[in-house]
């Protein structure tokens, strides 16, 4: 149904968890020709859907033995951005690769293939297209829909006495971390939170954001054209970071994703993580009656939009026009049917997880419970937009969040790790 609308609030939000890859290996074009196949490389950022991934890859080749698709996937810390441009940059280039939003794609719009003639593009939901379409270009395909805040153990809160629902202001939630830290010890936890600050794109992106979308009106769009940043929220931001930074387990600076997910959260050391439903494969593969029934999520508290859970686009998959006419169209072929065919819609939903940003879906179910918990805000217009992908390259991580960080370390007061940032964003722009 063409006018089903993209569930964000706004039309253009959009993610990004930034995190990374490394080394890709081939020049299409030479591989392309030189033998039967055609030989597709695809650098690739999520991590969480790996195995998944290149399960239904394998499905593909199956079906299409005159395609021979690599795949590297490199995340959970890593920068994304750097990676990708050493591998074009040394002539590695991939055949298909992520962008994120307006400033990927200006940065590789050179390389960039227009997908518009592609099925998955005439199916992508109203408002996912926004960010990578250059007139009637479309330079991108969403991988799906995520959202994030503050994901929780349901049986910790309950013999905590704390009840989730009634979470809504900061207050609230402070109220409710002091209490279940209190109880800690006979809990059986190690801290209320894990915050994982060493992942730049865990405070730079996600926790940033929903403090930055509102002074951009949710539009990532706003925010790639604004001269300058004026952090109307910084001090609401800092008291979040902050509290997350105290009730934690220690030190956060080295705690990276893996810890914060398989470690501590999924062991039950900890009540409270702040990731999206893209951890939901690893909590289930760790413990599937944990992940099935004991996690639920409440949005981050942010004055004003109280009860809103961001929701958007993380990345998009990209074709690269150097690999020559045969390997773009196997590419093209292989993102239309992970998309549109009856196989790769059952691995979107059931093994991938995904909340699909497409049409087709409509009678599909939603995997799991937290992306029905997500599916659920979206679909009420309970949304935040991401707009964290309209900053400058790399400003996010490479300039907000190590100012975080100097922050958190102490090297640093928290209005001069704004005004760095600030001043960043603003030299970037002239």
């Amino acid at each position: 149904m063409k006018g089903k609308k993209f569930y964000t609030g706004v039309l253009s939000a959009l993610l990004a968890s930034s995190v990374a890859l490394a080394g890709c290996g081939n020049s299409g074009e030479e591989e392309g020709a030189s033998g039967d196949k055609v030989t597709v490389d695809v650098f690739q950022f999520k991590v969480e859907f790996k195995e998944q991934f290149e399960s239904l890859v394998e499905q593909y080749e199956k079906e299409n033995p005159d395609v021979d698709i690599n795949v590297k996937t490199v995340g959970g810390g890593n920068d994304y951005g750097a990676s990708v441009k050493s591998a074009f940059s040394s002539g590695e280039e991939p055949d298909i690769f992520n962008v994120g939003g307006p400033s990927d794609v200006e940065d590789y719009r050179d390389y960039l293939v227009d997908l518009s003639d592609t099925e998955a593009a005439g199916k992508a939901l109203e408002g996912t297209l926004t960010s990578v379409k250059d007139g009637e270009e479309v330079l991108g395909l969403p991988f799906n829909q995520e959202g994030y805040g503050y994901i929780y153990n349901k049986s910790v809160f309950k013999e905590a006495g704390v009840n989730a629902d009634e979470i809504k202001t900061y207050e609230d939630l402070e109220k409710a971390v002091k209490k279940i830290d209190k109880q800690k010890k006979d809990l059986g936890i190690e801290a209320v939170f894990a915050l994982a600050a060493k992942e730049t794109w865990v405070i730079g992106n996600h926790l940033a954001n929903a403090f930055i979308a509102p002074e951009f009106d949710h539009d990532v769009l706003k925010a790639y054209n604004a001269d300058t940043i004026p952090f109307e929220k910084g001090d609401e931001l800092k008291r979040m970071l902050d509290l997350q930074n105290k009730y934690s387990v220690q030190p956060v600076l080295s705690l990276d994703y893996s810890q914060q997910v398989e470690q501590l959260f999924s062991l039950g050391k900890v009540a409270i993580i702040k990731q999206g439903n893209w951890v939901y494969n690893t909590i289930h593969s760790m413990d599937p009656e944990f992940a099935e029934n004991n996690i639920g999520i409440i949005p981050i508290p942010v004055e004003g939009y109280e009860g809103k859970l961001p929701v958007g686009v993380p990345m998009y998959w990209a074709v690269n026009k150097n690999g020559g006419e045969e390997v773009v169209q196997a590419s093209k072929d292989f993102l239309d049917w992970m998309y549109t065919s009856e196989a790769g819609k059952e691995a979107v939903i059931n093994d991938f997880k995904f909340i699909p940003a497409y049409e087709g879906y409509e009678d599909a179910e939603i995997a799991d419970p937290l992306s029905q918990e997500i599916y659920n805000y979206a679909s009420e217009g309970n949304t935040l937009g991401w707009v964290f992908l309209g900053s400058p390259i790399g400003w996010q991580e490479e300039v907000l969040a190590v100012n975080m960080q100097q922050y958190l370390s102490g090297d640093i007061s928290w209005d001069e790790a704004l005004e760095n940032a600030r001043a960043s964003w603003e030299k970037s722009r002239k």
